[in-house]
């Protein structure tokens, strides 16, 4: 059997197999966690609500015949609901906020035989590209603990990388599971729009903005995870189409000969830092080694409109998260509550009329149907994950005097990932190059909406010929 260091960089699959084998109990994994937070987490605040005594119980109970099970989780502190533990949504104004009952994802994960250790950090209600939210403080990059993780899913991103976990939850609403990811050397995978559930509290998120996964050391992780989590919930108002056959099922299946689009530029116009650059043409160069028909290509967008109604719909959908919270707290939101950006978010978000919200709407989707059309042609497009390798911490602080500046900060710093949110299509960001400064740089691959199987297929080729499990960042476990 591994010792418990060893366990720390297995994936959440090697680790199962090892507790169905009887080679390592579930307590034990779970004390080695626990261990591993201790450790680890001072240097960079990943975890924000540690949860051992519910993890103990958990690992002593009948583990749930899941493809996980026995496997410490962590879930990020925003959006999934776990009964009686606080979920502030990185955000003072929640700091007493616990919910009663679990989101329909969580339940999906505990029967898939996770076992949820902690609660990770996030910035507030998961507005900012980075995680360094006022309540909690900055969680830091495992690779140069001086530089951001990404966010919103930074925190999450943090404990992976650094071996605390094998995977760990996260959402996306403009690139929050892939921008991290990036940022920390992972594989992470956004769904289809309405791959997995929101519910019981949400039908959808911001238009359809929002969905749910995870960041995972491996591929295969991410394909038997959502396999275990996707699906309509009682009363979705729309789903992702089905999947023909398990997504775990893809991770080794031929990809075939596939077309790939790249493209080097920024949709916002923005210069890209050259080792992002170079990072998305030694992928094209990968692909077309591996037999893919590669060529340079992008589709034609009007970014002037698509920034407006991205905007438009993303305040809205600020102002009434907030004004939901306080409706269900009870309390009355006040400017000295939030962060000098959430609060200017929210007044800009009350500012949006009704007709401006649908016609936001109308330009989103008429964007969405372009991008259809050029993927018509194409099975993936290939781009840069980020503008910049991971920058230094307080590069997206806001002032009161200056409240926009993170958020005009954060447009240039991604410069692609939000347009698949608006689209629903799935895409991921995989961990194929660092930079001379040890630096991880992900690249950007989306599909066609509802095929994350050859988005699975394609990545697991990539990890096959460039494996990145065997790196260590300088903080780990």
């Amino acid at each position: 059997m591994p010792t418990l260091d060893e366990l720390a960089f297995l994936d959440a699959t090697a680790l199962a197999d090892l507790v169905r084998r009887k080679e390592v109990k579930p307590i034990e994994l779970v004390d080695a966690t626990i261990e591993r937070i201790e450790r680890v987490n001072p240097k960079l605040n990943a975890v924000v609500a540690p949860m051992y005594d519910q993890a103990r119980a958990a690992a002593q109970d009948d583990i749930p015949d899941g493809p996980f099970g026995g496997v410490p989780f962590l879930l990020k502190d925003l959006v999934a609901a776990y009964a009686g533990v606080r979920m502030t949504s990185g955000s003072a104004f929640l700091r007493d906020f616990v919910p009663d009952h679990d989101s329909e994802l969580v339940r999906r994960q505990k029967r898939a035989g996770l076992i949820v250790v902690g609660k990770t950090n996030a910035p507030e209600f998961g507005i900012l590209c980075t995680t360094e939210p006022l309540l909690f403080g900055p969680t830091r990059n495992p690779w140069d603990v001086n530089r951001t993780t990404g966010g919103s899913s930074g925190g999450s991103a943090a404990a992976v990388a650094a071996g605390i976990v094998p995977m760990a939850h996260a959402n996306d609403g403009g690139g929050s599971i892939r921008i991290p990811a990036s940022c920390c050397g992972l594989f992470g995978l956004k769904p289809t729009r309405a791959r997995n559930p929101l519910g019981p509290d949400l039908g959808d998120m911001m238009g359809g903005f929002v969905c749910e996964h995870a960041v995972t050391r491996s591929v295969r992780d991410s394909a038997a995870l959502l396999d275990a989590t996707a699906g309509p919930d009682v009363g979705d108002p729309y789903w992702a189409p089905p999947q023909a056959r398990p997504f775990l099922q893809e991770v080794g299946a031929d990809p075939g000969r596939l077309r790939i689009a790249f493209s080097t530029k920024s949709l916002t116009g923005v210069p890209i830092h050259a080792d992002c650059v170079k990072a998305v043409e030694d992928a094209a160069k990968l692909c077309t080694d591996l037999g893919h028909d590669v060529e340079e290509a992008a589709p034609e967008i009007n970014i002037f409109f698509l920034l407006r109604a991205f905007s438009a719909v993303w305040w809205s959908g600020v102002a009434a998260g907030i004004d939901a919270f306080a409706f269900v707290t009870g309390r009355v939101p006040a400017q000295d509550q939030f962060e000098p950006l959430t609060w200017a978010l929210h007044e800009k978000g009350h500012k949006v009329t009704g007709s401006e919200y649908l016609l936001s709407q109308l330009m989103l989707q008429q964007t969405a149907r372009s991008v259809a059309r050029f993927m018509e042609k194409y099975d993936i497009w290939l781009a840069p994950t980020l503008a910049e390798p991971p920058v230094p911490l307080g590069t997206f602080d806001s002032t009161p005097e200056n409240p926009m500046k993170a958020w005009d900060r954060a447009i240039a710093f991604v410069p692609v990932t939000p347009l698949f949110n608006l689209t629903g299509q799935p895409a991921m960001s995989v961990p194929l190059s660092w930079n001379a400064q040890g630096l991880p740089v992900g690249v950007h691959f989306a599909g066609r909406f509802g095929d994350e199987a050859t988005l699975f297929r394609l990545a697991a080729q990539l990890e096959n010929v460039r494996p990145w499990a065997n790196r260590r960042p300088p903080v780990s476990a």
